[in-house]
């Protein structure tokens, strides 16, 4: 899998929660803008880029 693959995919999944973001944003009183995301999302995929290098280490070593 390219590593753009896997950016494309974590960028799936936060969409899926971004309206739930979005709600308890609204909630708090905090407005949301695309703007505002692009920061966050780039963040998000560096998060979820390494937790998936971990879980692929961690695969490597269990069947060691």
């Amino acid at each position: 899998m390219q590593p753009t693959d896997k950016t494309l995919e974590f960028m799936q999944i936060a969409m899926k929660y971004i309206p739930e973001a979005k709600q308890q944003l609204d909630e708090a009183g905090i407005e949301l803008s695309l703007e505002m995301i692009q920061p966050f999302m780039n963040l998000f995929t560096k998060v979820m880029n390494e937790a998936y290098e971990m879980g692929k280490a961690d695969a490597f070593k269990e069947m060691e």
